[in-house]
């Protein structure tokens, strides 16, 4: 019983670090093309998003969502 509550709490972090790789992997393609098409002001912003993803990837990893969803 304690290890199948184990089992599937490690499942959940593993489907949360996937998750993580995702949205990263999404928002780095997102703050790019919107600080290339967008104007000044907004463009900061997407600086902001870039390093945020960017924090992610490196936390998450870059193939991690790609594998765990199967993603090619």
């Amino acid at each position: 019983m304690l290890f199948d509550y184990f089992d599937m709490l490690g499942d959940g972090i593993e489907f949360l670090i996937a998750l993580g790789s995702i949205i990263g992997l999404l928002g780095l393609i997102i703050g790019i093309l919107g600080w290339l098409f967008l104007g000044q002001f907004q463009r900061h912003k997407m600086i902001g998003v870039i390093v945020i993803s960017l924090v992610l990837l490196i936390v998450c990893g870059i193939n991690t969502g790609l594998r765990y969803f199967r993603i090619y």
